[in-house]
């Protein structure tokens, strides 16, 4: 009988065989993570409501440019700041554990902690954490003078997502997964994302 509970040869063949995990297989490490971890981290954050607030404001086409040029540049910057944590070093007194680990470490059980502090004092299914951030996003947003050229719309859509991205969650988790993957696979992943 526990031997008909335990799934198949067969089943798992199959379940390996879809195409999302043939595609990664193909994919150099550090795409995979960088890209599942931006992609569910920033649904919902503001820089979400930045970028669709802006382009309810203003063109789609040039809210899309200037939030992914920012966007792009903020993953460029974080994979450059793992990149020099990477280069540190070794310790002797750390017993050949480098820096950088010991940064993706406290930032990942920082932000981990700040995360479960924030979940524990939302008030139950009031959604209010959502709310905030869209009330932050909104004000960001009407803060910006209507401009007349596409390219001042497209440079304000960059700073708007530029400055909510500073030291978000994303940005730490970017630097600590270029410390520990080839940064190429994770900007490409971050950007995809």
């Amino acid at each position: 009988m526990a031997a008909a509970a335990r799934p198949s040869f067969a089943k798992l063949a199959a379940l390996a065989s879809a195409p999302i995990l043939k595609l990664a297989t193909f994919l150099p490490p550090g795409f995979v993570e960088a890209f599942s971890l931006i992609f569910v981290s920033e649904i919902g954050d503001k820089t979400f409501f930045v970028a669709a607030l802006f382009a309810m404001k203003s063109s789609r086409l040039v809210s899309f440019v200037g939030s992914v040029g920012a966007l792009a540049t903020m993953t460029v910057f974080a994979v450059l700041i793992g990149q020099v944590f990477h280069s540190i070093p070794e310790i002797p007194a750390l017993n050949g554990v480098k820096v950088d680990e010991y940064v993706a470490v406290g930032a990942f059980l920082y932000f981990g902690l700040k995360l479960l502090r924030d979940s524990y004092l939302i008030k139950d299914s009031d959604g209010s954490g959502i709310d905030e951030e869209l009330e932050e996003a909104k004000e960001e947003v009407s803060k910006v003078a209507d401009a007349k050229s596409s390219f001042a719309l497209m440079c304000q859509a960059f700073s708007l997502v530029f400055a909510a991205e500073v030291g978000d969650r994303s940005f730490l988790a970017t630097i600590a997964l270029s410390t520990a993957f080839s940064p190429a696979a994770v900007a490409a992943g971050a950007v995809s994302g």
